[in-house]
């Protein structure tokens, strides 16, 4: 057998940056569509909330399909499924560009959920394999941070390209950059070492898809993701509509560029997975959580660099607190690590789709106190079932 791959070796290197180049493929084209929602919206005359069907249609069909991509994974291996995907995803982004009907529109979206679920699914059992346990928060972290700038980097072209030309240009500029990515991906990262194929099987399936859910800190652990997912999304969907209007009445450019408080998600998914390996990984969610909250309240302040600040805070919580979850799953599942690691981005994405829409909701009759306040709510309820889990260490 040979030996897992150790922080510090040149395939520890190779497998954080080709994390890092498929993580920024996936979320790039994953959120991009954000900044440009105001204009969707305009362009095809629908609400606020209506528009974020093009954003919340994609995070459900991603969920579902997650299930799905974990299994395949079982049998196929793990880094053929992850580059299948990464290469679908960018050639449909390049496509959607040149859609001309709001239904379609959603429709492609829905389809490129689908093909967007092979990298995230498998991404956690790979890393878990592959990296020496000492080292795995270390990467998990490093991954996630790929995945911040992905989504930072998608909304920061797709607000300055939808600027400058039109959303159409945005979306097809992300697919070309994001194929360039998926090619880096399949050129760096190592050959699996560890991973076993499995005949496929639906009875085993059930039956390690019945243990998990049967497993209370899975459980536990895939609520708070639902509801930390569902807090991001509702944040990021609608501040975009809030800074466009008066009394900031920033332009799409202006407004994609403060999506580059990503750059502290970057920072806190990897230190904080760092300080989670002295200090134990509760003590550290819990800690995030409460940044979480401290940075969404700021953001009702009028001042602009204040509310900004605010976001910024808000992302280094939410970041940290996702990276901690990940590296969680992946210890407490003890077998069928891909299809544990699935089913918690299932119940993430499906967060981040209900949050991302039912806050519409809230937005629309209350404005952006009403976004808080939901937020707020969905942000509560994580901190109290983190109170709830058992106490964790790096190891289970």
């Amino acid at each position: 057998m040979e030996q897992y791959i150790q922080r510090g070796t040149t395939d520890f290197k190779k497998t954080n940056l080709a994390f890092f180049a498929g993580g920024f493929c996936t979320f790039a084209i994953l959120w991009g569509m954000q900044p440009i929602l105001p204009q969707i919206a305009e362009e095809f005359n629908v609400s606020p909330a209506m528009s974020s069907l093009t954003q919340s249609g994609t995070t459900i069909s991603l969920a579902v399909s997650l299930l799905i991509a974990g299994s395949l994974s079982e049998v196929f291996g793990r880094k053929s499924i992850m580059a299948i995907s990464l290469v679908l995803s960018a050639i449909l982004s390049i496509a959607i560009g040149f859609v001309q009907s709001f239904e379609l529109l959603i429709f492609l979206r829905v389809i490129q959920g689908i093909t967007l679920a092979g990298l995230p699914a498998v991404a956690m059992a790979y890393l878990g394999e592959e990296i020496e346990p000492r080292s795995l928060s270390l990467a998990m972290g490093l991954y996630v941070s790929g995945n911040s700038i992905g989504g930072m980097s998608g909304r920061i072209i797709g607000g300055v390209l939808t600027d400058h030309f039109n959303w159409q240009v945005a979306l097809i500029g992300v697919g070309i950059i994001c194929l360039l990515s998926s090619l880096l991906f399949m050129l760096l990262l190592p050959k699996q070492a560890h991973f076993e194929s499995k005949p496929f099987s639906t009875i085993n399936l059930a039956r390690t898809f019945i243990c998990h859910l049967g497993s209370t800190s899975l459980m536990k652990l895939f609520m708070i993701g639902f509801f930390a997912a569902a807090s991001f999304v509702a944040l990021y969907n609608y501040i975009g509509f809030e800074l466009i209007k008066p009394p900031y009445s920033l332009s799409e450019s202006v407004v994609g560029f403060i999506f580059i408080v990503y750059l502290v998600g970057t920072f806190s998914s990897t230190w904080m997975g760092m300080l989670a390996g002295r200090h134990g990984l509760k003590k550290v969610l819990q800690l995030s959580l409460i940044i979480l909250l401290a940075g969404l309240w700021i953001t009702l302040t009028i001042n602009i660099w204040i509310k900004i600040l605010g976001i910024a805070i808000f992302t280094f919580g939410f970041f940290a607190a996702h990276s901690i979850i990940s590296t969680w799953v992946g210890q407490v599942a003890v077998q069928n690590k891909a299809q544990a690691a699935s089913i918690y981005l299932f119940a993430y994405y499906i967060g981040g789709s209900v949050g991302g829409t039912v806050s519409g909701v809230f937005y629309t009759n209350y404005g952006w106190n009403g976004v808080v306040v939901i937020i707020s709510i969905f942000s509560i309820v994580c901190a109290y079932v983190t109170i709830t889990l058992r106490k964790q260490g790096l190891v289970s």
